[in-house]
């Protein structure tokens, strides 16, 4: 008889039993240490990405479960027990409700999501409980994309895929090597990509963002707003975040055209400035003249309807409107990002003819409001021949002041121009504007706010000038005879250098710049360009996909509107198609063997080479005997690797990570 058979059967014979078969009592299911880092790894990074969305205790208390978990597993320690576990879940239930008010909606369902998690991994100790704590990391991640859809968003996900499919391949291999279950992951993860990128492609397309939820269309952003009151946009300032991009096809304009015109302001309670609702029921009664500048304006969401557009626009395109204080709007409010193939005309004259009602609005100012401005006003309005002189003698007044320019104005009261012109005498835009709007219109000159964007950067990498909310900027328009609406810039009198260089030049060695504007800094601003020249072709090529382009592309494969089920029956057979391919590729590769008895056979390979190969007849003991006379000086180690295998094939119990330490034993031998 071979000395392969197992022990236990030759037992049996030698007894004369009858061959019965016997149900040892399984042990008790358990996470092994190797699977369940496999799957702690999968869910911190499926949680820790929300702890910048989520409140704060949500965050913490999800990642202290996960803690937990993995000190019970290091330690080698049984679970909580079922009672503690529930009482857990419904403190957390409680906590939830009190926190949103209710179980619906992204945030919330996000936030039992990571708790129900951490909760989850708490307990797990079989097969079953490791597959739903993938799942629960899977759609965890997946959910990710509600806040946010960019290019390292997208990374994180993948990688936290491959970690979550790590987690089933140890499930699935227990014996494997840590490499061996992360190539096998990724191998999954690459068969999958293809089937992605079909969907991608030929799935029918939604309007709006892909990844969001009705509710999310009408979350705050931080940016401009319809109201105005001196220190709001300042505030701005401190932002770094994009707000448009534009992309000429010829040089950009100079920078002091570069006004990107947002909403008009031409209401006044004496402490904040408001939009005007009834300019937007009227057209704009101006013929453009002029040179014409062509780009494509590509505007990040804002929740709003305004396009942000170069002064100042030409004739009418499908879904933009334009309104009678110059503005551009579009048919819905922008909640996702949208690009605009656009035209500017900044020479041309502007409410030349304007109606009466207009020009008294703008000069409209509660009664009880600003006194000393009032006065100054007056004084400098007196003798005045027009209105043009009027203007002259307020910039030149300011210009005496010597008003200073700063990110960080004292806080003003109930009469801020008074306050900003006669006291504090610092500010930033809002403050230059304001208080010139009030002493134009206090001298009877029609004037208005407006707020917007001025300037931008030029990305030396792929061309696109870049707005920032830090370039927010207001500025003032007021009304001439025969001249119509002109754009007077207060904040240039104090600091030119922001019309010109932007916020960097205006406040250079001041110690308010961001970080990332600051002259020493610039090896980080060449390192942001590149940086934002790929998001910005991931977000023309990717994110931008919407169903416009969709149809252009099944246009030009034949595919175009009508045609639904042709275009269903091409992503159909080009899905089999992939299939069909990763099958027959599966099937010329060569079938993975046991891993226990490659391991084996390599060691007899190797002991062939050296002299002494395995019978056929011989078993793991025989050839133990056999290598030990052959090398006595390694006899033990030689017994000790021949037994092991035995134990491993033919045994009863099978030690922890058996597979693992034969490897470790046949490689650290050295024959002399």
């Amino acid at each position: 008889m071979s000395a392969e058979r197992p022990p236990r059967l030759l037992g049996l014979l030698r007894r004369g039993g009858p061959l019965r078969r016997t149900r040892a009592a399984p042990p008790a299911p358990t996470l092994r240490r190797d699977q369940g880092a496999w799957l702690l790894a999968a869910a911190a990074l499926a949680i820790a990405p929300h702890a910048v969305w989520l409140p704060g205790w949500i965050a913490a208390l999800g990642l202290g479960l996960l803690a937990w978990r993995a000190l019970l597993l290091w330690r080698g320690s049984r679970p909580p027990p079922g009672a503690l576990l529930f009482a857990l879940a419904l403190a957390v239930a409680a906590g939830v409700r009190l926190e949103f008010g209710h179980f619906f909606g992204r945030e919330p369902g996000v936030a039992v999501l990571v708790l129900l998690l951490g909760l989850k991994l708490l307990e797990t100790r079989a097969a079953r409980d490791i597959r739903a704590g993938v799942l629960l990391c899977l759609f965890l991640q997946l959910a990710l994309f509600f806040e946010d859809q960019s290019l390292p968003v997208a990374a994180l996900v993948l990688a936290g895929t491959l970690l979550a499919l790590g987690a089933l391949v140890a499930l699935a291999d227990p014996d494997g090597s840590e490499r061996e279950r992360l190539r096998t992951a990724a191998t999954l993860l690459a068969q999958g990509l293809p089937f992605m990128l079909v969907l991608f492609v030929l799935f029918p397309r939604i309007q709006g963002p892909l990844w969001g939820l009705p509710a999310d269309a009408f979350s705050a952003r931080t940016g401009l707003s319809e109201t105005m009151r001196p220190g709001s946009i300042s505030a701005l300032g401190q932002s770094e975040e994009i707000a448009l991009r534009a992309a000429f096809s010829g040089p950009p304009p100079p920078p002091a055209q570069r006004y990107w015109r947002g909403p008009v302001l031409g209401r006044f309670d004496g402490r904040e400035w408001h939009a005007d609702p009834a300019t937007e029921s009227a057209s704009p009664a101006y013929v453009p003249q002029g040179e014409r500048i062509d780009y494509l304006l590509t505007l990040e969401p804002h929740q709003r309807r305004w396009l942000l557009a170069l002064e100042h626009p030409g004739a009418a395109q499908p879904h933009i409107r334009y309104t009678s204080d110059l503005r551009a709007l579009a048919a819905e409010p922008l909640r996702a990002r949208a690009r605009f193939a656009l035209g500017a005309y900044p020479q041309t004259p502007v409410g030349v003819e304007e109606a009466p009602a207009v020009l008294a609005a703008a000069t409209a100012l509660p009664a009880d409001s600003n006194p000393r401005s009032r006065r100054l006003a007056a004084e400098l309005a007196a003798g005045a021949r027009d209105h043009a002189e009027i203007l002259e003698r307020v910039l030149g007044r300011l210009r005496a002041l010597r008003l200073g320019y700063t990110l960080r104005p004292p806080l003003l009261g109930r009469h801020s121009a008074d306050e900003f012109l006669f006291d504090t005498r610092r500010g930033f835009c809002e403050h230059f504007a304001s208080a010139f709007a009030v002493l134009m219109r206090a001298a009877g000159v029609p004037t208005r706010i407006v707020t917007g964007y001025q300037g931008g950067e030029l990305n030396p990498i792929d061309g696109h000038l870049v707005v920032r909310q830090s370039d927010a900027h207001a500025w003032a328009e007021v009304w001439l005879q025969g001249r119509g609406w002109l754009r007077v810039d207060p904040t240039a009198l104090a600091a030119p250098e922001r019309i010109d260089g932007g916020l960097a030049a205006a406040l250079a060695g001041a110690g308010e710049l961001p970080w990332m504007l600051r002259a020493d800094m610039a090896w980080l601003r060449d390192l942001r360009h590149r940086w934002e020249a790929v998001a910005n072709l991931w977000n023309q090529q990717v994110l931008g996909y919407n169903p416009e382009r969709q149809r252009e592309l099944l246009a030009r494969l034949g595919l175009g509107a009508g045609r639904l089920a042709q275009t269903l029956g091409v992503l159909a057979g080009a899905a089999v198609l992939l299939f069909a391919t990763l099958y027959a590729w599966s099937l010329r590769r060569p079938r993975t063997r046991d891993p226990l008895t490659e391991t084996w056979e390599r060691f007899c390979t190797r002991m062939a080479g050296h002299g002494l190969p395995r019978s056929p007849w011989q078993g793991p003991r025989d050839y133990a005997e056999a290598l030990a006379a052959r090398f006595p000086e390694h006899a033990a180690e030689l017994r000790e690797i021949c037994t092991l295998y035995a134990r491993l094939r033919y045994g009863p119990h099978v030690p922890e990570h058996g597979l693992r330490i034969l490897q470790n034993r046949i490689a650290s031998l050295r024959l002399k």
